[in-house]
């Protein structure tokens, strides 16, 4: 009798196991035995799925049965990776990938030909896969907040995009393909290792913000000064001396600020040599002029 219900336990216990084994245990609390697709949220223009702050070491393989889903939250995670499965989500318009743990993407990313806005922000990335290029409708692309020195050279196809932010990581110059990208309006490059700007930033001729905040620029370019549709220049904490002396031709900027989010031109914190100092105190218009004369007298 005693062998018989030893038996029996055993029996019950392989089939905990077994169960127990289809499913990591927070998988198995996030569906309580429902449908994967009892998690979708039908908005108004998206089919979305938000699976943030779960404490996920890797993404749900029923994640990759649900191509219906447009936007994707897997934020705040302590995600190390994605699986190459993820292109099997060729709907994906928005993609959250943001604060978790993850060194590399798949290459399979440039089979979400939908995608619109990606966020990496807050990752270990060292570098960026040159098959997100293929992702030709991307406008939003975070890559703030990780360990990037260098971009692939295809991201001259990224035609679409509209907004990048690159700050937080470890350039020290900014890649030159960048500068292919005419519809920036939005760059932010701030706190990285960058020394000096390109006289080809000129072509970004529809950028409106502008942060190279806290680098080691010691000079801006004459060319930065025909980007005129600048509204937002923030060169705050670096190594600037001088000012060129066309920088009055940017007659967007509306005032020397000081608030981070205001528009206008940002440059305390930098070595500047007199009279700057004292002429920038007195405002923008103050500075233009004097640098306007300074150029008709040269």
């Amino acid at each position: 009798m005693g062998t018989k219900h030893s038996k029996n336990k055993g029996r019950r216990s392989m089939l905990f196991l077994r169960k127990s084994s289809k499913l990591p245990a927070w998988e198995d609390a996030l569906l309580s035995g429902k449908d994967p697709k009892s998690l979708l949220k039908r908005g108004l223009h998206y089919i979305s799925l938000s699976l943030i702050m779960k404490g996920m070491t890797s993404a749900p393989d029923f994640l990759w049965g649900l191509p219906e889903v447009q936007k994707l939250n897997l934020s705040r995670n302590q995600l190390v990776a994605i699986s190459p499965s993820l292109g099997k989500l060729d709907r994906l318009v928005v993609l959250n990938l943001g604060g978790n743990r993850l060194k590399c993407l798949p290459k399979e990313i440039g089979l979400l030909r939908n995608l619109k806005v990606l966020f990496v922000n807050m990752n270990c990335l060292t570098e960026v896969p040159a098959e997100l290029s293929l992702c030709r409708k991307l406008e939003v692309l975070s890559l703030s907040h990780n360990c990037i020195s260098q971009l692939p050279s295809s991201f001259t196809d990224l035609t679409s995009l509209k907004k990048l932010n690159l700050s937080n990581n470890r350039f020290v110059q900014i890649p030159l393909c960048i500068f292919a990208l005419r519809s920036l309006d939005f760059l932010h490059m701030g706190s990285n290792r960058l020394e000096n700007i390109a006289e080809s930033v000129q072509y970004l001729v529809n950028l409106q913000i502008f942060i190279i905040e806290n680098n080691n620029i010691r000079t801006l370019p004459r060319s930065l000064c025909f980007i005129t549709a600048l509204e937002l220049l923030n060169v705050d904490y670096n190594s600037i001396q001088t000012l060129p002396d066309d920088l009055y031709l940017l007659h967007r900027l509306p005032r020397i600020a000081w608030n981070p989010m205001d528009k206008g031109l940002h440059i305390s914190h930098n070595p500047l040599s007199r009279p700057l100092p004292e002429i920038i105190e007195g405002g923008l218009d103050v500075l233009f002029n004097y640098l306007k004369e300074k150029k008709e007298h040269s």
